[in-house]
C-alpha cells in the first residue's frame, strides 16, 4: 500500500499497473490533467496480508490537495500475492 501510495505522488503510472492485479487493471493511466498534490498516508486496519497470507485488505485515507482544497481519499482495499508479490484488486471507497 503504501508503495503505491508513492507511485501515486511521484505519477509513476508503469509501477502502479505493473502492481494492479490483472483481471481489474485499466489499460493505462494518466495523469496530465491531475491537480492533486498527495500529503499524507495513514494506514488505519490491515487484515491478513502477512508474508504467510495470499489475500490482504488495507482501510486507509490518503490526504491530498485539489485545487487548493484538502480532501481525503477513505479506502479499503483488496490485495492478492502471486509468487511472493502482492498486487491491488479493487477498493471500495468509505
Amino acid at each position: 500500500m503504501r508503495s503505491r501510495y508513492s507511485a501515486y505522488v511521484l505519477k509513476n503510472a508503469d509501477y502502479l499497473l505493473s502492481t494492479w492485479y490483472k483481471s481489474t487493471r485499466p489499460k493505462s493511466l494518466c495523469f496530465s490533467q491531475e491537480n492533486v498534490i498527495w500529503q499524507n498516508l495513514e494506514i488505519l486496519r490491515t487484515k491478513k496480508g502477512s508474508a504467510k497470507d495470499e489475500k490482504g485488505r488495507v482501510e486507509f485515507k490518503a490526504f491530498y490537495f485539489e485545487n487548493t482544497q484538502m480532501r481525503v481519499l477513505h479506502e479499503v482495499s483488496r490485495f492478492k500475492k502471486i509468487a511472493g508479490c502482492w498486487f491491488y484488486v479493487d477498493g471500495v471507497l468509505e
